[in-house]
């Protein structure tokens, strides 16, 4: 299915956005703001209806609602599919503090984890669609 490619040394260099499918625009927009502190963006792209995404760092997050995902779209998008992990440099401590008092359960952690770049120590967390996302502070 694949050739060897061409003699031209090509790469990707980071993550622009990704996107997840949700089931409740409003209730994924409220977890990722107050609980994570993700900045909501609007956004009109080329065509269609304007869109919602999260911003963090350089990053984004599109959100496709469920019931109506934008084209062109996965093979298979599912709400509940994904596994996330964002670095912070907020101490997991203070995580811990925060989640505790958004009233989100930590179901996992502190525990040591392998990022891209080395060691990490985690905690795990479930967003409204039950996606796993994972709090990471770089060791």
């Amino acid at each position: 299915m694949f050739s060897k490619g061409s003699a031209i040394s090509i790469s990707v260099q980071s993550l622009d956005h990704l996107v997840l499918t949700v089931t409740d625009l409003d209730r994924t927009v409220t977890f990722y703001r107050t609980v994570l502190g993700m900045r909501v963006i609007q956004f009109q792209p080329a065509t269609g209806p304007e869109r919602l995404a999260l911003g963090f760092g350089k990053q984004k997050i599109n959100l496709h609602p469920a019931s109506a995902p934008f084209e062109p779209k996965a093979a298979a998008p599912l709400p509940g599919s994904a596994d996330l992990c964002f670095l912070s440099d907020t101490l997991l401590a203070a995580w811990q503090a925060h989640l505790s008092e958004c009233g989100i359960t930590v179901e996992e952690g502190p525990v040591p984890r392998t990022g891209a770049a080395g060691p990490l120590t985690s905690l795990y967390i479930r967003d409204p669609d039950g996606n796993l996302i994972e709090i990471s502070n770089q060791m």
